[in-house]
């Protein structure tokens, strides 16, 4: 029995067709423009995705799902932009009841069918992207170009990604095989055998607030497309854009003829647990969640009736051995360190560098000068304040200013944090990075997570002491990336040596254009699923292939 091409499948098959190319060749490939200039989305698609953010503000969220009659509003702007969305809202046992209901016909329905909703899901999304920009912006406090790259373009890339990994691994075995075994003189044994694409059961997407799409998008797709209903609990401070994007997916399965409970928001009223509550709900089979450690562990250990993914935090580090390029290494990390407060997960925390200084292209540099001319960068980005908040952001939450203020107390400043009057948004919270001088025995300080723009300059004894170092932080509390510095490829090499070990992604001599705490969808991987810092990567086979399972029936042929 061979199943019939959706319409929504055909429609959208070189896109998932050049997906699967992609996710095999590893090379540079992106379905979505990133740009947001009117030459690539036309004259009045910037206005309109505005005008379309601004209509929800204020107002009842237009989203027909369970709960609809009990409203919530919990959000408030880095940029301080007035929201006061209220969404509806349910508890555990309305939404895992009506996604559960909507399992089977969306289960029977088949690979290709799935796929092809989904697709129109994402390509539904790019056409609000403007709008979903607004709303990445506004609850983040990402500048509205990085919300645009990283909230809309990327995240529906990384989307796109998780699909084409999903469906490769549900259509890798045949939906029917015939079986024919001799037996002796007799007629042979003859069986036809099907195999089902069977869900695991309700999925649980729990959003963050520093990247509400990019981060929830994998997990999202990944279990929509194997089959299970997703229930979307995004943060309090991060609702809009994950509506948005529930919004879009209840109509095209609706238009579809599917049950739009497939996916439905679960907005949470102050105070609650609706995350804990749903994470141990018997039916929620699939949990994926980005965010602090400590609430992470907690669910991997006790949401043990799911599958739990998750992208926790950990100590990323640069080792500094020497540069052929003292300038362009100085820019590249200063514009790390600079690029929306630091407040990415894969942004680098612990510089190590000889107390003996290293040698550069400008002559040998000591510590303090390398120290300083990281730190000269950052302050050169972020001298205009104009041009400075379109890097920095703003900043997402209370912990982040508790963090700088709890940094002044340690070591010795490189860099101090300033606040910064945003041009455009008077009541905006804009700080600058810090940088702050530590010695290799400060590990207490060094040896945590310091979220947000808080870096620290290490002295240590050698290469050989910062690689030591690195294998124990990142061995003990993991992380997402590690860079390396030099122009010795036994260092390199050593350093990879080390990152394989301790399960981390390295990046080597950037002094360009590409930056450690940046990745690109169908090339690099985020995340490892091999230290401690994330026990999954997005994306690979690993992370889709455990949202379903196969069940077969043979019947005499």
């Amino acid at each position: 029995m061979t199943e019939t091409p959706h319409p929504l499948y055909e429609r959208h098959a070189d896109t998932l067709n050049r997906a699967l190319t992609a996710i095999t060749e590893r090379g540079y490939w992106s379905a979505y423009p990133e740009s947001p200039s009117p030459r690539v989305y036309g004259e009045t698609a910037a206005a309109d995705g505005k005008a379309a953010f601004e209509a929800y503000l204020g107002g009842d969220f237009p989203l027909d799902q369970p709960g609809a009659g009990v409203r919530v509003a919990t959000e408030t702007s880095p940029f301080g932009v007035e929201l006061a969305v209220r969404y509806p809202h349910a508890g555990p046992g309305e939404l895992v009841s009506a996604a559960s209901a909507a399992l089977p016909a969306w289960r029977d329905a088949g690979p290709q069918a799935r796929v092809g909703v989904c697709l129109e899901i994402l390509d539904r999304l790019h056409k609000h992207i403007f709008e979903l920009a607004n709303a990445v912006q506004f609850t983040s406090g990402q500048a509205f170009v990085m919300a645009f790259q990283a909230g809309g373009a990327h995240a529906l890339d990384r989307a796109l990604e998780a699909l084409a990994y999903a469906y490769a691994e549900m259509t890798r075995h045949p939906g029917t095989a015939g079986w024919e075994k001799a037996a002796g003189k007799g007629d042979p044994l003859r069986m036809t055998k099907t195999f089902h694409v069977v869900p695991r059961g309700v999925a649980l997407v729990i959003g963050c607030n520093t990247f509400p799409t990019w981060n929830s998008y994998p997990g999202l797709f990944a279990s929509l497309v194997t089959g299970n209903p997703v229930i979307v609990k995004p943060h309090p401070r991060a609702v809009l854009p994950l509506a948005i994007t529930v919004k879009y997916a209840r109509e095209v399965l609706a238009e579809a003829g599917f049950d739009p409970n497939l996916v439905m928001l679960a907005a949470e009223a102050p105070g609650e647990k609706l995350a804990s509550d749903l994470a141990l709900h018997q039916a929620v089979k699939i949990v994926d969640f980005t965010g602090s450690t400590e609430y992470g562990d907690w669910l991997e250990t006790h949401a043990r009736q799911a599958s739990v993914y998750t992208e926790k935090a950990g100590l990323n580090t640069v080792v500094i051995d020497s540069t052929d390029d003292f300038a362009g290494m100085c820019r590249n990390l200063g514009f790390t360190l600079t690029l929306y407060s630091g407040q990415m997960c894969t942004t680098s925390q612990n510089i190590l560098i000889p107390a003996g200084g290293i040698d550069t292209d400008q002559g040998h540099k000591s510590f303090d000068e390398v120290a300083g001319g990281i730190a000269a960068a950052v302050g050169k980005l972020t001298a205009d304040p104009a041009r400075g908040v379109e890097l920095t952001g703003a900043i997402v939450n209370d912990g982040v200013l508790e963090r700088l203020a709890e940094v002044t107390k340690v070591g010795e400043p490189v860099l101090e944090s300033r606040t910064v009057d945003h041009p455009a948004y008077a009541d905006a919270v804009v700080r600058t990075p810090t940088i702050v001088k530590l010695a290799a025995d400060d590990a207490e300080t060094y040896g945590r997570e310091w979220f947000g723009p808080i870096s620290f300059a290490i002295a240590t004894d050698s290469t050989a002491h910062s690689l030591e170092l690195l294998r124990r932080t990142v061995g003990e509390k993991g992380a997402l990336t590690a860079g390396v510095y030099s122009t010795d490829e036994s260092v390199l090499d050593a350093t990879e040596a080390v990152a394989v070990e301790v399960g981390v992604h390295l990046s080597c001599n950037l002094t360009g254009g590409v930056f450690v705490n940046q990745s690109a969808a169908f090339s690099d991987f985020h995340g490892s699923g091999a230290n401690a810092a994330a026990n999954a990567a997005l994306t690979d086979g690993a992370y889709v292939a455990n949202r379903f399972r196969i069940v077969q029936s043979r019947r005499p042929a």
